[in-house]
């Protein structure tokens, strides 16, 4: 699709930050693991648990809003066709007409 919405560098941008704070949790935890310290290690599991839920939050809530803001750009270009057509009936008929004869044309060559 050529058209992007304003806040898809936005979005890219916040992905990142949330992927590379969830990798620093979990690099921490791997760290943490050398440690005898079993409450730094319940509290650090617990940090990445809870990153980890809210990155899945948030890229649910971006895949969502990417299949509304996809739907309705869809709705808009029909909506678009639909009135190109009605508003000129005999140019829309010649177009068609036209792509009739190129694709006949194609499918005779075969």
């Amino acid at each position: 699709m050529a058209n992007r919405t304003p806040h898809t560098h936005e979005t890219t941008q916040q992905l990142k930050e949330d992927l590379h704070h969830l990798s620093q949790t979990i690099e921490e935890l791997v760290n943490a693991t050398a440690d005898d310290s079993r409450n730094n290690i319940k509290e650090l599991r617990a940090r990445a648990e809870q990153r980890l839920q809210d990155t899945r939050a948030r890229l649910e809530a971006r895949g969502e809003r990417a299949y509304h803001d996809a739907r309705d750009s869809v709705t808009q270009q029909a909506d678009a066709c639909d009135r190109y057509v009605h508003d000129n009936p005999w140019t829309s008929i010649g177009i068609g007409a036209a792509v009739g004869v190129v694709v006949g044309m194609l499918i005779g060559r075969r």
